[in-house]
């Protein structure tokens, strides 16, 4: 017998919907709730009727056979106007590297930076400045008195964490690197 809807699995997706950059599933809802008796289009057909009652600025829109929270096409011009002004921050390989060095050993001198990576690291620096992710923190008491790099707020903020002391441990991205190698397509095959 099918479970019925409670508010509880309404926030519940709701909250998943909201989260997911891809369209949530019968099967993924499945697994998340831990339950098989959940009809989604039922739960999905209550959250939408809720929106409009309440007039919210989504919708719940079916694609690729789950759905999506989407914006109502009334407020386009203000969405654009958002990602006009922040832009999509991209990153090369070499950036990425040199912003890890940066953020796990900070303060780091450049030369520092072209031991870690084994190749010069000038214009990755000089690019990592200009979009304000690295700062110059002062200069290293060192021969040439070289200057010290560090990561800035708007690293923070593009990163979402509060604070450096939440950036994983390396211990922890071996663990996800590791568990990564293990996943197969296979595994997602009942999405």
């Amino acid at each position: 017998m099918p479970q019925s809807i409670t508010e509880e699995i309404l926030q519940i997706t709701e909250a998943l919907l909201t989260a997911s950059p891809e369209p949530l599933t019968q099967a993924r809802l499945n697994q998340c709730l831990q339950l098989n008796d959940i009809s989604l289009p039922e739960v999905i057909a209550t959250l939408e009727q809720r929106f409009q009652e309440q007039q919210r600025p989504v919708n719940i829109v079916p694609v690729a056979g789950g759905y999506q929270l989407v914006t109502r096409a009334e407020y386009q011009p203000y969405l654009q106007r958002l990602f006009r002004k922040a832009g999509k921050l991209t990153l090369t390989r070499a950036a990425l590297e040199t912003l890890a060095v940066v953020a796990y050993r900070q303060p780091v001198t450049r030369m520092e930076i072209d031991q870690i990576r084994g190749v010069n690291s000038v214009s990755v620096l000089r690019a990592l400045l200009e979009k304000e992710l690295v700062t110059v923190k002062g200069r290293d008491e060192g021969m040439g008195r070289p200057l010290l790099y560090g990561t800035t707020a708007v690293f923070l903020q593009t990163f979402g964490l509060n604070r450096l002391s939440d950036l994983p441990k390396l211990k922890e991205i071996g663990e996800i690197m590791d568990e990564a190698e293990v996943a197969t397509p296979a595994e997602y095959a009942t999405e």
